[in-house]
């Protein structure tokens, strides 16, 4: 299993979603251009610590990153289409694909995805943060593929 940022913006949320990444030891691939840069503070201090444990990789673009993907599907993520993420049927091979927070995948990228998922949100909410909907995607996916062990 894959992280894929597309074009993150806010530090804090990448930060939180490498730490995420390094405790559950996996790849972290972020997708240029990116709204910081990654020496910012904000950063660095969201992901504390744990940054040697980073299995980071960033990407000039997504044509790049897609043109070096050799594992199984790409599931995309929306706030508003898509099946819910606990219907998804993941394996260990897959990756999650995560927009930027104030604008989502663009349709050109969210388009050539094996599917896009989405979590349940009340009426009248917008979005998840970030890095909380990497969490929770995230948590199913690996429960159904038995990384817990």
């Amino acid at each position: 299993m894959e992280i894929v940022l597309f074009q993150p913006e806010i530090p804090p949320n990448t930060g939180n979603v490498a730490r995420l990444c390094a405790g559950l030891g996996l790849r972290l691939n972020l997708i240029e251009p990116l709204g910081f840069k990654l020496d910012d503070r904000h950063l660095r201090r969201a992901g504390l610590d744990y940054w040697p444990l980073v299995d980071l990789k960033t990407w000039p673009d997504w044509p790049a990153f897609r043109a070096a993907w050799r594992g199984g599907r790409l599931w995309g993520t929306s706030a508003r289409t898509g099946e819910l993420y606990t219907s998804a049927k993941f394996s260990e091979n897959d990756a999650l694909v995560f927009g930027p927070e104030t604008r989502g995948l663009p349709p050109e990228i969210s388009g050539r995805l094996d599917a896009l998922l989405r979590a349940p949100l009340r009426p009248g909410i917008r979005s998840l943060n970030l890095a909380t909907c990497v969490g929770l995607i995230t948590g199913e996916a690996l429960r159904q593929t038995g990384h817990w062990g």
